[in-house]
């Protein structure tokens, strides 16, 4: 019932940013003004292909695309801003089966009320999931899904934005809420929920595991654009999560940093670095160098992508 009625909130959420960027658009033009909407969308290629090479390797093709939209009002001391980030990408590697590679979706909501020219009292909603299953590479165990897990951030503090390149919110009460909607993996205690109980053999009895994880902390985000060079730019995006409730002094991190280099109208080159740590995730460890599994805890998961593709930009 909880994955439903989340499900429910994440499309309306996005049909209604989608609808307001239609809205905008098609606003009569003294009213336009207030609007500041637009978005990129970007589709990467890569492929190898080898012929008698003697140093061996594998035939691959693999897509990414990326899109990003934003929709921005401003009049008078209130401000609301939306984005909606997908990114999904498929590989093909010589002999197997088409795997993803990628796959994101992330919304944000913020609304802020001028305290001074600076400063904005703030309130923001952040939901990051995925689009679709991942499985193991034999296509015999489920990773991940769609909301399992999500990850739900509600936080009201304060907004500081010198220019517009920076925003810094600082929020001393948000709630972080962990949802594992796949029963399967509620039961495994995926992504930090509370595992399923079990018997007296040790076997976990389905149905019993946790679908939600509650938090309550302090929270920073961090958001910076800039051009670096002529047709380089930078964005950057940083969370901070302290848990009031259990080792305030984990402090759960999320950085991502894209830069994009434009190399004409259409054609676009981009590198992306993704770093992620949580305490309460487990991962698989190589604890003694011997290349096999051997136990699981929390480690600083690093993720990144460099393409070469094509690039469409609106505003």
């Amino acid at each position: 019932m909880f994955f439903t009625y989340c499900r429910s909130f994440l499309l309306l959420s996005t049909f209604i940013l989608l609808y307001t960027l239609n809205a905008a658009a098609q606003a009569p033009a003294d009213t336009v003004n207030i609007w500041d909407f637009g978005g990129i969308g970007t589709v990467n290629f890569s492929q190898v292909s080898l012929s008698n090479w003697a140093a061996g390797g594998q035939n691959t093709v693999s897509v990414l695309g990326n899109a990003n939209l934003y929709a921005n009002y401003a009049k008078g001391k209130n401000t609301w801003n939306n984005s909606l980030d997908l990114t999904y990408g498929l590989v093909k590697l010589e002999g197997r089966r088409v795997q993803k590679s990628d796959d994101k979706l992330e919304l944000n909501l913020k609304y802020g009320y001028r305290a001074s020219k600076k400063w904005f009292y703030t309130t923001q909603l952040n939901i990051k999931t995925q689009l679709t299953p991942t499985y193991t590479i034999t296509r015999d165990t489920l990773r991940s899904n769609f909301f399992s897990p999500a990850f739900v951030l509600a936080s009201l503090g304060m907004d500081y934005k010198p220019n517009e390149k920076l925003s810094v919110f600082i929020s001393p009460f948000t709630g972080k809420f962990t949802v594992v909607a796949n029963q399967g993996l509620a039961d495994k205690g995926a992504f930090g929920v509370e595992a399923g109980e079990k018997d007296i053999e040790g076997n976990i009895i389905p149905g019993t595991g946790e679908h939600l994880r509650k938090e309550f902390g302090g929270y920073v985000n961090v958001r910076y654009k800039t051009e670096i060079l002529k047709n380089i730019s930078l964005q950057s995006k940083l969370d901070l999560f302290s848990n009031y409730l259990r080792k305030p002094e984990n402090v759960d991190l999320n950085w991502e940093n894209l830069i994009n280099f434009k190399v004409n109208k259409v054609v676009s080159a981009s590198f992306f670095a993704h770093m992620i740590y949580d305490d309460d995730i487990m991962v698989d460890v190589d604890r003694d160098g011997d290349e096999k599994t051997d136990g699981r805890g929390p480690r600083l998961q690093l993720k990144q992508t460099m393409g070469i593709g094509i690039s469409y930009k609106f505003k």
